[in-house]
């Protein structure tokens, strides 16, 4: 008698399809993009951070420094203007002029103390050889200290 036991073939799983994806891939899917937009908000965050640094100890420069009014007011001009260009960008900012430029600073103070109080004088300051009228400085520069808290928030 035949003792031997009839066996079947080995037969081999199938092979492991690509769909659907493990649960690491699907996890990395959702966590690299979303890395990467934390990254970039960072990245931005610490770059503002540092603009608004450095923009306040330029202002405290002009303000400590002396000089005629005049030349002060062009200098709070110009401060405003790469201030504005910085954080805004320059598409934005840098064609602006007059009115258009006052109300754009106007956006990150309340009322309109550009178009319609003592920032005024800002626009017409670099294109002057002597004030026409006397501007009250100190009363420009807090203006200047509360459009940069402005561009804060």
């Amino acid at each position: 008698m035949d003792q031997t036991l009839k066996l079947k073939d080995i037969h081999l799983p199938d092979p492991v399809g690509w769909w659907p994806p493990a649960i690491g891939w699907w996890l990395l899917l959702v966590l690299i993009p979303l890395f990467a937009a934390l990254l970039w908000w960072f990245y931005k965050r610490v770059i503002q951070q540092s603009a608004l640094k450095t923009a306040q100890k330029l202002l405290d420069d002009i303000k400590e420094g002396g000089g005629a009014d005049l030349q002060r007011l062009q200098q709070l001009s110009a401060w405003l203007r790469r201030v504005a260009m910085t954080i805004s960008g320059r598409e934005k900012v840098a064609g602006l002029t007059g009115e258009a430029w006052l109300k754009e600073l106007d956006k990150s103070v309340e009322g309109a103390p550009f178009s319609e109080g003592i920032g005024r004088c800002l626009v017409e300051a670099q294109y002057q050889k002597e004030l026409k009228e006397k501007v009250n400085v100190s009363e420009l520069f807090e203006l200047c200290e509360r459009w940069l808290k402005g561009q804060k928030k």
